[in-house]
């Protein structure tokens, strides 16, 4: 028998899981937050909803926002049990279900102007995004804003009905401006280098569009906080739920499951106030960068490089490519080769100890983290979260045959088809391009390196080009656990 998730039934619900300590009625609104997804329910907002267990800041909870059409099928799942969550959390050794409550409203996606509204309320102090990797608007070749997108090249033209996160925060902030009201921080949570300051760059660059001067009040006026989130956090499905109804008795129509493990480093930079996160955990420091770079090379390069061999040996879990010994040996070469020497320095942190946490935290069978999530949206991800490495080994005369293969691995799995011949299916913006390309590459590697948008600079390396092209035709001639095996043994290269 199960319990419907809900604020009336959270006596009943508090016989096998954890439940707030705080009356949810007593929470007031500070942040909006846009793009409701696992990640953000796992990591934000637990944080705030630990800092509300202490009975502090309970001026700061959440009201959802979005502008997809996923969104309001996230909004109405969650409004149906008063938008509460149930997290479980899992080690490798233990687990625990706990119901969080900091958020307490979610604005319907397409509602402009209520979203407006709620923006402009001088209540809401912070705005904070997860809108993926893919959400920025940004040129993967160059790094930087794309005004040219068809998304933002709309909202420049009518920027009194933005369909975008960016125009919504412009015109947000245009109101708050006209009555007087501080600014908001806008504090982005995705996995994107130096994500404040891309996120400043959205927003300046599409106001700049419609209106130079407010672009230049943006500049001064907002501040834009750089950030490191780290929490492993898989896609929900019927595995998930029924694991909910089962082992706890919670009927949760969207609930989240995670490692144990989580981290949020923050530059502390909020001029209209923020919530006392120290107080529970989480890091604030001048620089960010060397914790995203750490971050973001190691577990999420790391992520990369098992997603295609994974996927191309017909492996499904993240933890069971870790327990294959030719892939989690390929792992720990490319990192402790390609990828950790490229690091700078991280104060007070052991980049190879890092890594071996990282290790450890892949190998948990508990979570149930797919190789399907880690390979989608790569043409987002390759160019953030691999290719910066490969250029810098280039600019420093490094060999780079671990990260080519990389390259190599992903134009392989495009091609459609696992090595024992089973179909592949995309979760990519880009799949249709990077499909085509991939296969004329088999004949014809440069077909690939031709997405110019993607591999940038990188493509027009003589020395990439040649390990490319020789690790693409010895994974069609060879097989991909044969071209890994060559690697592990130094013969790729030779």
């Amino acid at each position: 028998m199960t319990t419907k998730l809900s604020l009336a039934n959270l006596d009943a619900i508090k016989e096998t899981a954890a439940v707030p300590a705080y009356d949810r009625s007593e929470l007031k609104a500070g942040i909006v937050h846009f793009g409701v997804g696992n990640f953000h329910r796992a990591h934000q907002a637990i944080y705030l909803d630990d800092l509300f267990n202490t009975g502090k800041d309970l001026d700061w909870a959440i009201v959802g926002a979005g502008v997809l059409p996923s969104d309001e099928a996230m909004r109405a799942k969650l409004a149906e049990q008063d938008f509460l969550t149930t997290v479980v959390s899992q080690d490798n050794d233990k687990s625990a279900a706990r119901v969080t409550a900091p958020m307490i409203d979610y604005l319907a996606p397409g509602n402009a102007a209520a979203t407006i509204t709620k923006l402009a309320d001088p209540a809401i102090r912070i705005v904070s995004l997860t809108i993926t990797e893919g959400g920025y608007f940004i040129d993967p070749a160059s790094g930087m804003f794309n005004p040219k997108h068809p998304a933002i090249v709309a909202d420049g033209r009518t920027p009194n009905d933005p369909k975008t996160v960016f125009g919504l925060i412009i015109a947000g902030l245009k109101a708050r401006k006209e009555k007087g009201i501080v600014p908001f921080t806008v504090m982005s949570c995705d996995n994107i280098p130096g994500n404040g300051e891309v996120t400043h760059a959205a927003v300046s660059g599409l106001a700049r569009l419609s209106d130079p001067t407010f672009a230049d009040w943006i500049d001064a006026n907002v501040a834009f906080p750089n950030a490191m989130v780290d929490r492993i956090t898989p896609a929900t499905g019927p595995r998930e739920v029924g694991i909910v109804a089962d082992d706890y008795g919670i009927e949760d129509n969207w609930p989240v499951f995670c490692e144990d493990f989580k981290q949020w480093v923050l530059e502390d930079h909020f001029p209209a106030g923020r919530p006392a996160l120290e107080t529970v955990g989480v890091q604030f420091v001048p620089d960010v960068a060397p914790y995203e770079h750490m971050k973001i090379r190691i577990l999420n390069g790391g992520h990369a490089a098992i997603a295609y061999p994974a996927a191309l040996l017909d492996i499904h879990f993240v933890h069971e490519a870790m327990e294959d010994e030719t892939v989690r040996a390929f792992l720990a070469k490319l990192e402790h080769d390609e990828i950790i020497p490229v690091i700078p320095p991280v104060p007070k942190t052991d980049l190879n100890a890092y890594f071996k946490q990282v290790e450890t935290r892949l190998f948990n069978p508990k979570i149930g983290d797919t190789i399907p999530r880690l390979a989608q949206d790569g043409s987002n991800r390759q160019p953030k979260f691999i290719l910066p490495t490969t250029a810098d080994r280039l600019r420093r005369g490094e060999d780079v045959v671990g990260l080519s293969l990389v390259s190599a691995l992903w134009c392989r799995y495009f091609a459609g088809t696992s090595d024992s011949g089973k179909a592949i299916t995309f979760n990519d913006a880009s799949a249709d391009r990077l499909h085509a390309a991939a296969i004329k590459a088999k004949d014809d590697p440069q077909a690939f390196l031709a997405l110019s948008d993607i591999f940038g600079e990188v493509a027009q390396s003589p020395l990439f080009q040649k390990r490319f092209i020789h690790a693409l035709r010895t994974l069609w001639d060879k097989g991909t656990r044969a071209t890994l095996q060559l690697y592990l043994d130094e013969k790729l290269g030779v």
